[in-house]
């Protein structure tokens, strides 16, 4: 290779890091980054110390699709009146006291488990009191990266980045997580996600933004109607929802039996568990850097559709492995698979929406997560204490197969669909040049 083609080679490398990490430019995104990554860490800590404490105590399957259930399903309740709530009230403010309230949860459970006073019925209580939290904080916390980035011009690179700090969380959280069971056992772990939670308040206090306009006045139920008719009157919003509920009910619930696969299809332990979980957060990051490189939405849809087909096919073999280094591998692949359809959906509601239903949308985006994924965790942990994990899982592969063949056709052309100029729905600048008319892309009333 001649210096002139090294040179340019290492152009467009330099090139192609820069666009992927744009949207830190902006000094209220860095500050908020460095503080919740702290706290996501703590966060993935937990899941996987909640999930070893619960099957250690009940040996059940269907305790820790129980627990999973209790922690996510009053999202599905909570995220509607949230999303309402979001528009009309200070973003920032709702996230703090959201963060507030979750550091409180995990202080109260930090206690009972280190004071060897926790029972089962503990863990699903506070596990409501989480669900509950998040069903408002999610669709605040997603609302609010457009203001920390100041407007939809780097507003997808944002959502990438957030999802590769989540994912670069639970890389590291898991296997520290499990090193640490397996030395002091699971109390030390609730501590320091409790005490995490320190970081992402001061960076959220760091924070300076301008006063936000926010709707006072109107029912909060006819808010709540207005998202609902905005987001399935817009077929691409309506049809990357409904794909991504279905994904959430059959494909994520893998996660929940993940404690099964790491003690009696592996024959590990903590480590186990807290290695395999980490496998999947690589993927995820990996996948989440992949698409904060990209420059723009074109052939957004198909990727969604593949990203769901190979999750599918990488689940029937995962449920099909009894090597654990086989199993670790199919593990990247699922969370890279995960990360490149659930972010992409993401980034297309968050592109297409107008702002001042931002958070309306947003929260059915949390409702088809974090509500439907714990009705998904608790029949698969029903059904694998019928018919075993593996079976359960490579159920839940065929069903994403199935869904990526069914959407396939409607969402192949999105990517057309979202080179339109509408500077009132938010959709970038770049990606306008218009093979269909913005009335065409308008919610149908």
């Amino acid at each position: 290779m001649t210096a002139g083609l090294k040179f340019r080679a290492l152009s467009l490398m330099i090139a192609r890091v820069r666009t992927a990490f744009r949207a830190l430019q902006h000094r209220n995104l860095r500050l908020f980054f460095a503080g919740h990554g702290v706290s996501l860490v703590g966060t993935w800590m937990q899941q996987v110390a909640m999930s070893w404490l619960v099957y250690r105590l009940t040996d059940s399957e269907l305790l820790l699709g129980v627990i999973a259930f209790a922690g996510q399903f009053p999202g599905l309740l909570m995220a509607p009146f949230a999303g309402a709530l979001v528009d009309r009230w200070d973003r920032h403010r709702m996230v703090v006291v959201a963060q507030t309230l979750l550091m409180i949860q995990a202080s109260i459970l930090a206690g009972l488990v280190i004071t060897g006073r926790v029972e089962v019925w503990h863990l699903i209580t506070l596990a409501i009191v989480s669900g509950l939290v998040n069903g408002a904080d999610i669709p605040a916390r997603q609302s609010l990266l457009v203001r920390l980035v100041g407007g939809t011009q780097d507003l997808p690179n944002a959502i990438a980045l957030n999802s590769s700090m989540f994912n670069a969380a639970r890389l590291v959280g898991p296997a520290v997580a499990g090193v640490l069971i397996g030395w002091v056992g699971e109390g030390p772990v609730f501590v320091l996600n409790a005490l995490s939670y320190v970081a992402v308040l001061g960076a959220l206090l760091a924070i300076r933004l301008p006063p936000e306009r926010r709707v006072a006045s109107g029912a909060v139920l006819a808010h709540i109607r207005e998202g609902f008719t905005y987001a399935f009157g817009h077929p691409p919003t309506r049809d990357m929802l409904i794909l991504f509920a279905g994904v959430s009910l059959v494909g994520v619930p893998y996660v929940v039996l993940l404690p099964a696969f790491a003690r009696d299809v592996l024959g590990g332990d903590a480590r186990t568990l807290g290695l395999l979980t980490s496998c999947a957060g690589l993927g995820a990051f990996m996948g989440a850097l992949t698409l904060a490189a990209r420059d723009s939405l074109a052939g957004i849809g198909r990727l969604v559709v593949r990203a769901t087909a190979a999750l599918g096919v990488v689940l029937v073999a995962f449920a099909a492995s009894r090597s654990f280094w086989l199993s670790a591998s199919l593990l990247v692949l699922s969370g890279f698979a995960l990360m490149l359809a659930t972010a992409s959906v993401n980034t297309v509601i968050q592109t297409l929406v107008s702002d001042e239903m931002r958070g309306r949308i947003v929260s059915l985006y949390a409702m088809a997560f974090i509500g439907v994924t714990p009705i998904g965790s608790l029949a698969g942990g029903a059904l694998a204490t019928r018919i075993g994990a593996p079976f359960t899982v490579a159920l839940g592969g065929l069903g994403c197969v199935a869904l990526a063949v069914a959407f396939g056709p409607r969402l192949g052309h999105l990517g057309e669909a979202l080179r339109v100029h509408d500077t009132g729905s938010g959709v970038l600048p770049e990606v306008a040049s218009g093979l269909q008319t913005a009335s065409e892309l308008r919610p149908r009333t």
